[in-house]
């Protein structure tokens, strides 16, 4: 006499081709990213530039340092002009010789937009800001400094 056979015995095939079908729709999601609204442009010397922030969740945690991910669209200058440029959230700029004792916090990207991941604290309050450092080839320091908006902030 055959036994019955089990849910898993009757459906494990059906069960097995849908879970072939996840990479489809994370495959799909990696082709759609969404972000956030890009912040209101400034000007900063001979670069106007507006940042954007890759997305609103708090800053993470990579090496024992809190970092958060940000886009900066350069709208107009050349970024060749760019020596050295640093990010970081927090209530002021950090100075250049701290910024270059670590390797966090680095504009790197092309001349279309630079990515950086901001140095920040382990949780965004209303005082903080977001702080950008850039030293140009001829040794001028640039410094700017963006509101952060409320959906960025942590709420505790």
């Amino acid at each position: 006499m055959k036994h019955p056979d089990s849910f898993w015995q009757r459906y494990r095939y059906y069960l097995s081709g849908i879970v072939l079908l996840f990479p489809l729709w994370y495959f799909y999601q990696a082709l759609h990213p969404q972000f956030p609204a890009p912040w209101p442009s400034q000007q900063l010397g001979p670069f106007t530039i507006a940042p954007m922030p890759l997305n609103l969740k708090p800053p993470y945690i990579h090496h024992d340092q809190y970092l958060k991910d940000f886009y900066l669209a350069f709208q107009q200058g050349d970024v060749a002009q760019i020596r050295q440029g640093y990010v970081n959230l927090g209530p002021e700029a950090l100075p250049l010789g701290q910024l270059q004792q670590a390797a966090d916090g680095i504009l790197h990207g092309s001349r279309h937009g630079q990515h950086v991941h901001a140095i920040a604290p382990a949780t965004l309050d209303e005082g903080d800001k977001l702080w950008l450092t850039i030293e140009t080839w001829e040794g001028e320091i640039l410094i700017a400094s963006w509101e952060l908006p409320v959906a960025l902030l942590t709420t505790l």
